[in-house]
């Protein structure tokens, strides 16, 4: 009996558990407890974070691939729509079906806001070939800098998929710390005078204009970066399925089922990659710094273009909506308003921030199509 209780805890999880297993399921704990307990972006934490517990279980084989009469482990198989960049293009048809782009149709020169913030990117970039990371590394590790996960999960799949589990984890995490990291930049980069300005309310924007706007950005955009196709095509298609009021139960699908659907894959599979061998290492300490320094430039570039505006309009614009040019939407307009009210309880910011930061959306993955064309 005892040999039997031997010889099962032998062939179990328990006897192939290592130091670095052990680590890396406290760091998915961690994840859970933020996500759960702090709210922080739970829809896509929680996912991530026990895609990162089943793969260090050791023997579980889910991410196992098909070989010798095995079939092949679950997540393994619904990995190949991260890995062959189906789920993010997805990600973006969801999020443009749920994106608003009046703001930055009332404010075309909010735009530059959106370009000003991508400076990140390329600054990481560079840092990351300077530390000695191959270009189509440093070209996933720059595109944290944009603080939008999807794009980041289809650039590192196509250019450096043995990074995408440190690069997601990376890019999430920012999205989620956007109400800490981004306050103290604003203030560090602002005066009280400036953060106290009110804004006029923005022009209404016809339907018309609405419809119109995501054919032409579509063409324009696509024949100018022709690999930010599946980004930007998705993105607009979505939101042109919104804006014609023609199909609203598909609008409906794509705004709810489908998002959360395709969130739940795209999560699990990236936590999935997560394993403790690839994870642990000098590389991912890296890559972390680095996001963190890209994400806190593009927040910068934003807030000082939005000063040099300020400055243009005679004060007329507010310098804090620059902060919202990194495409974390919604969570860096809200941050804007939140430092808003605070300078000035009667100032609403919250449109005025909106389009910046849908305008980084189209910037993060304009510069994503740009590094693919580069190095793929």
């Amino acid at each position: 009996m005892i040999e039997a209780i031997k010889d099962v805890l032998m062939h179990s999880g328990f006897a192939n558990l290592s130091y670095k297993h052990v680590i890396m399921l406290g760091i998915a704990c961690l994840f859970l407890y933020l996500a759960i307990k702090k709210g922080y972006e739970p829809y896509l934490l929680i996912p991530i974070a026990f895609g990162m517990l089943l793969v260090n279980l050791p023997i579980g084989g889910l991410m196992s691939p098909p070989m010798d009469g095995n079939n092949g482990g679950l997540l393994y198989y619904l990995y190949q729509g991260t890995n062959l960049g189906i789920y993010p293009p997805l990600i973006f048809l969801c999020l443009g079906a749920a994106t608003d782009f009046g703001p930055l149709i009332a404010n075309p020169k909010t735009l530059l806001l959106g370009g000003a913030a991508q400076i990140g990117v390329f600054v990481a970039f560079f840092g990351a070939l300077a530390m000695g990371m191959l270009g189509p590394e440093a070209a996933s590790v720059g595109i944290i800098g944009g603080a939008d996960g999807p794009t980041a999960i289809f650039l590192t799949s196509k250019l450096a998929p043995h990074l995408l589990s440190s690069i997601a984890l990376a890019a999430y995490s920012y999205m989620a710390l956007v109400p800490i990291i981004q306050p103290p930049i604003i203030k560090l980069l602002t005066t009280k005078k400036e953060r106290e300005i009110k804004m006029e309310q923005l022009r209404p924007v016809s339907q018309k204009e609405k419809i119109l706007f995501p054919i032409v950005v579509a063409i324009f955009v696509i024949l100018l970066v022709p690999s930010s196709a599946p980004l930007i095509g998705m993105l607009m298609l979505g939101n042109l399925i919104k804006e014609s009021g023609r199909v609203p139960h598909i609008t409906d699908t794509l705004q709810n089922s489908l998002m959360y659907i395709i969130t739940i894959f795209l999560g699990i599979t990236v936590g999935a990659k997560a394993e403790a061998e690839l994870f642990l290492s000098i590389q991912t300490a890296k890559i972390i710094l680095l996001g963190l320094i890209a994400f806190a430039i593009g927040t910068a570039g934003g807030v000082l273009m939005g000063k040099l505006m300020c400055k243009l309009t005679n004060g007329k614009v507010n310098p804090m909506i620059g902060a919202a040019g990194v495409s974390a939407v919604p969570m860096a307009a809200r941050v804007v308003q939140k430092e808003g009210v605070k300078a000035n309880p009667s100032n609403f910011l919250l449109m005025h921030a909106m389009g910046p930061n849908v305008a980084g959306v189209i910037g993060s993955a304009v510069a994503a199509g740009v590094l693919l064309q580069f190095f793929s």
